[in-house]
């Protein structure tokens, strides 16, 4: 299960955070400085998984972001690597090219694509094709009313 996802820039700025687990704001304000410390101190050599508190954070750096979710231990590493792999090629595909000013200036619309392919922590649709179209439906909802 995803406990949470945060995109993050190399200095730390948190883009976007979805939460499946309930912390306080605190808390959360620890996890990213934690996450952010844990992800960019890290040698690209070694992989983009590693154990941390009770979990384990799975990472990715695309241009200036680092995607990170926290799983549990026992998820499987490298099926979280392609889910986040996937969130990009959507991302990318509905914005053209995306990239973090994207993120930040259209966050609404993002999350709108990451609870289409994200469902309480879990994967719930696979096939970019069909979150694309889903989310350009809603937008047709939107543009409409």
């Amino acid at each position: 299960m995803i406990r949470f996802l945060l995109l993050q820039n190399r200095q730390g700025k948190t883009r976007l955070s979805k939460w499946y687990v309930p912390y306080d704001d605190t808390e959360k304000q620890s996890i990213q400085l934690e996450c952010h410390k844990v992800v960019t101190q890290r040698e690209s050599k070694f992989t983009n998984f590693v154990e941390w508190r009770t979990h384990k954070l799975v990472y990715r750096r695309y241009a200036g972001l680092f995607f990170t979710l926290c799983v549990d231990v026992n998820d499987n590493e490298l099926a979280c690597l392609e889910a986040i792999h996937l969130f990009v090629e959507i991302l990318d595909q509905y914005f053209g090219n995306v990239c973090e000013l994207d993120l930040v200036f259209n966050f609404h619309k993002v999350f709108v694509i990451l609870d289409e392919y994200f469902l309480a922590g879990e994967v719930m649709e696979t096939s970019k094709v069909q979150i694309l179209n889903r989310v350009h439906e809603i937008d047709r909802l939107i543009e409409s009313s």
